[in-house]
């Protein structure tokens, strides 16, 4: 058993009151959002960010501009991965982007972006990561660079494959939104990921499940204000 005197209780009471403070503090200063416009990872923040009601900051890493300013020492320094989207919040800096949105979840509960249900939580989880794990990675830009001139024919195959896995779930699970009549996780990835099909010439019309969602998401607030072509570093010629 440990035992703590009276001055030791008061320096601990003392500390935490410190801790508290600072990370009080720490809450006043806005999140900083590192990403790219067009980045499908870096979208998902910015749709939980408006849908939780969170001003922020942006600083643009083009993954294109001078071979890439993902992979300089300066953005190493924030995130080892050389990857978009990071996030410094609350005193820390956080990257991946479904770590990142469970982060906002946990600290800034409302309006809330997974299920009451445990049922149903699962079956977000799902979706997020067959999205998350089985589709954006085999078509994100860094691997598209290493195939080359087969890159759209790729990119077109590992969608499909994972919106053939994708539709049935959906015809299980979706309500209004992707599980029930509540939007979750499964809908901040859901949109990007249709974005990228759209690119990569995908025909929707495979998918009528997955297309009726997306349509009816992209109608919404948060969706349209982190929206690719309305970024800060967007080129003007794809802005809306």
């Amino acid at each position: 058993m440990l035992c703590i005197n009276p001055s030791q209780t008061k320096s601990i009471l003392h500390g935490n009151r410190k801790s508290n403070m600072s990370a009080s503090a720490a809450r006043l200063i806005k999140p900083v959002l590192y990403g790219y416009y067009r980045s499908s990872c870096s979208w998902r923040v910015r749709i939980a960010f408006a849908l939780k009601g969170i001003e922020y900051e942006q600083k643009s890493v083009n993954l294109i501009k001078d071979g890439g300013q993902q992979l300089t020492d300066q953005f190493k320094a924030i995130n080892p991965m050389q990857q978009v989207p990071a996030v410094t919040i609350d005193g820390i800096t956080l990257s991946q982007s479904l770590a990142i949105i469970q982060y906002i979840e946990e600290t800034r509960p409302e309006p809330r972006l997974l299920p009451a249900d445990p049922k149903q939580r699962g079956q977000v989880r799902i979706i997020c990561d067959i999205i998350a794990s089985g589709i954006q990675p085999l078509q994100n830009l860094y691997v598209l660079q290493k195939i080359g001139a087969e890159k759209v024919q790729w990119a077109q195959h590992f969608i499909n494959r994972g919106f053939e896995a994708l539709e049935p779930i959906l015809k299980q699970t979706a309500g209004k939104y992707c599980v029930g009549d509540e939007i979750s996780m499964a809908d901040i990835c859901l949109v990007p990921q249709v974005y990228n099909a759209e690119r990569f010439k995908v025909d929707m019309s495979q998918f009528p499940t997955i297309r009726r969602l997306n349509q009816t998401l992209i109608e919404i607030d948060a969706f349209k204000a982190s929206h690719p072509s309305c970024q800060p570093d967007t080129p003007d010629d794809l802005k809306a």
